[in-house]
């Protein structure tokens, strides 16, 4: 029997995580610009390969399309793979620990599984299938042998004292006027696609991004969150964000859980 697509997402995941951290603390790490001034490193195109060859021997059909392969930019289908090996290279070059490989499933625009795994810190989400909701695997994280899993679920949030998480790197002025919104207990910077999984994980209760992001950056976790209960909109439109855009760049956007109160078109 073929094995599922999020089996096959979470091995190419765990995958790419190993080669991730086998360059993790190089000192001699060698670091490129890209065209839009984000970096990459040998870890990016490590992480990268190891996905693609896990993709193409479990899922053959399925079109990708990865962050770090100009080549698939171009690629239009209803439904396609879509994959940014280390999301959060800045943290990953800076040796902090919130960087991800980011795995995701779009169908019709919509991100419908997908794995979202941080290395360093050891933490693994995913989605189980339609209906079946989204789960955090612990023990050993091994690609052929899945462990525990603890299902996820979002919080019950306190209007008046809510959770949120914020980038670490790319915090703006917008971001701060929208927050100051919102009666607020704490805020809690953290880096790439884990914002999305605290709240999946019910450690937090609003996630607003109103910078510029890519839809590989966003689309693994969006499933997770969507999966676990959680909403994700586009900012300042308040429809729900879409996947398989010209050029696949994200507006802004709101994650957040039921109750907070977030108007919605």
């Amino acid at each position: 029997m073929a094995p599922s697509i999020v089996t096959v997402f979470r091995r190419a995941a765990l995958l790419a995580g190993a080669r991730i951290m086998q360059h993790y603390g190089d000192p001699t790490l060698d670091i490129a610009t890209k065209a839009d001034a984000s970096p990459v490193t040998a870890a990016d195109l490590a992480a990268d390969a190891a996905i693609a060859d896990a993709l193409a021997a479990g899922l053959p059909d399925i079109p990708v399309v990865t962050e770090e392969r100009a080549a698939t930019h171009g690629v239009a289908a209803a439904r396609f793979i879509l994959v940014d090996p280390l999301d959060g290279t800045r943290d990953f070059v800076k040796r902090r620990g919130d960087f991800t490989v980011n795995i995701a499933l779009i169908e019709d625009g919509r991100p419908v599984a997908g794995v979202v795994f941080a290395p360093a810190r050891k933490r693994l989400f995913y989605t189980l299938g339609p209906g079946s909701g989204a789960v955090e695997e612990t023990g050993a994280l091994d690609p052929d042998a899945p462990g525990a899993l603890r299902p996820l679920g979002v919080a019950r949030p306190d209007p008046q004292a809510l959770r949120v998480v914020a980038s670490k790197s790319h915090r703006d002025a917008a971001t701060d006027a929208f927050i100051a919104g919102y009666r607020v207990a704490g805020i809690v910077a953290a880096g790439s696609s884990l914002k999305f999984c605290l709240l999946a994980a019910g450690e937090a209760d609003l996630y607003p991004r109103m910078g510029r992001t890519m839809e590989w950056d966003t689309a693994a976790a969006h499933a997770i969150l969507a999966a676990a209960g959680g909403k994700v909109v586009a900012w300042p439109a308040a429809t729900p964000l879409r996947y398989g855009k010209p050029g696949f760049a994200n507006p802004g956007f709101v994650a957040f859980v039921p109750g907070v109160p977030v108007a919605t078109g």
